[in-house]
């Protein structure tokens, strides 16, 4: 497909739950303002845990959204789904019916799915047995039931998929709905990412890869990107989903936009279950693969919300990257980590970090990383320490690295 044929996609609307906010509204004052997101964790009683921190989503409360009934047949991170969902389509003032059901898709990625059902039901049948299990449980663990419920919530029954790709499982699924838009096989797509995997299985998991951090005695300051005392990086949940819409579309019913989207660079290092290739190679090409496929000069680039998730080892790497793909323009642009707000959301990660990248755009406003109190000198960029920064945000980079090598970078570009 050549250039002229590939449609326009555009952001139209926006839906967010968070540890800094259960809202659209919330979370970008919480980023805005360098609100902490991370404490002890309250779900369960950690103390066995090496890491008993985490991004909590508090407060929520899945009936204020929902019936008891619909509640129940879902697991936290698909109630998340379809609650930032449905805040994307108000958002974005669309209303799915039968003349438009066929062309409004959905792809919801999660690195983990239904971990806290599945843990419940191993206790029931470790303890009662197997005839006392669920007849829900396989549904309601499985990752694509998402994407699933969301389409059954909203009626949409276009193209449907969930992506299962860890830490870039979010972005995988803003870019695969992108491509599907682009190509002409969907007019509307609801994509992004959720996760709830703030569980004990969970924690013990990255606990004993030794991934998390365990500054237990201080919380607030445990998720510090690109400082030299990070010491591992802090489990997150919640969702972050975008209505993405063909231009023409969207003009049509007077849509407002806030971003458009211009490039999807996706690779895979091949080199490691964990940990990335030293120097960043797969990092280097999703940039730049991003950057061909929106036709954008390195020199275009305003802000990179960095992938930035406060471990030892990938926040140098993708300092480097960085500075292998636009060079001397690396050190004239604004990098920031909002996981230093948030904490990791794993899959959804990509979901809520693509969310703060269409704001900055549509505001002009780049979210800082806090805790950035004494930078790494292998860490020399600007990652906007501490303090929101005003300015023109133009075109902006959205990295996701996750475990098996896979590197997603997404090109937002204000409208014009």
């Amino acid at each position: 497909m050549t250039n002229c044929e590939k449609k326009r996609v555009v952001v139209t609307g926006l839906g967010a739950i968070t540890p800094i906010g259960k809202n659209l509204t919330e979370y970008w004052d919480g980023l805005k303002s360098g609100r902490n997101g991370i404490g002890r964790i309250t779900f369960f009683d950690p103390v066995r845990h090496a890491c008993q921190i985490a991004g909590e989503v508090k407060g929520f409360n899945p009936h204020d959204y929902m019936e008891r009934k619909e509640a129940k047949r879902m697991d936290r991170f698909a109630q998340f789904a379809v609650v930032a969902s449905k805040e994307a389509l108000a958002d974005a003032k669309f209303v799915i019916n039968e003349l438009n059901a066929e062309q409004v898709g959905i792809i919801i990625g999660t690195g983990i799915g239904g971990l806290k059902i599945l843990e419940e039901q191993q206790e029931i049948y470790l303890t009662r047995g197997p005839a006392k299990c669920s007849p829900f449980m396989i549904p309601l663990m499985i990752a694509n039931m998402a994407a699933g419920l969301v389409a059954i919530q909203t009626g949409a029954k276009g193209p449907n998929s969930c992506t299962v790709t860890a830490c870039a499982s979010g972005s995988h699924a803003i870019g695969d709905a992108f491509r599907l838009i682009q190509g002409g096989y969907a007019q509307a797509m609801i994509c992004g990412g959720t996760e709830a995997a703030v569980t004990p299985l969970g924690l013990a998991g990255f606990g004993a890869a030794r991934a998390l951090s365990t500054r237990n005695d201080d919380p607030e300051h445990a998720s510090r990107p690109f400082d030299r005392d990070r010491d591992g990086f802090v489990m997150g949940e919640g969702a972050g989903i975008l209505l993405l819409e063909e231009l023409d579309h969207a003009l049509s019913r007077g849509a407002k936009i806030y971003a458009e989207v211009v490039g999807y660079g996706m690779t895979c290092d091949a080199y490691h279950m964990t940990a990335p290739t030293p120097g960043g190679a797969g990092a280097i090409r999703a940039m730049q693969l991003a950057l061909k496929d929106g036709e954008l000069q390195p020199e275009e680039v305003t802000y990179i919300n960095a992938h930035g998730t406060s471990t030892p080892i990938n926040d140098p790497n993708e300092t480097a990257a960085i500075k292998k793909v636009l060079g001397e323009h690396a050190y004239k642009i604004a990098v920031s980590s909002t996981k230093s707000m948030t904490g990791h959301l794993l899959g959804g990660s990509g979901g809520i970090e693509s969310v703060a990248c269409a704001l900055a755009i549509a505001d002009d406003i780049i979210p800082p990383t806090i805790n950035l109190e004494n930078p790494d000198p292998n860490c020399d960029l600007d990652y906007v320490p501490n303090v929101s920064r005003e300015g023109i945000v133009d075109v902006v980079l959205s990295n996701s690295f996750g475990f098996g090598g896979h590197n997603v970078t997404l090109a937002f570009r204000k409208y014009k």
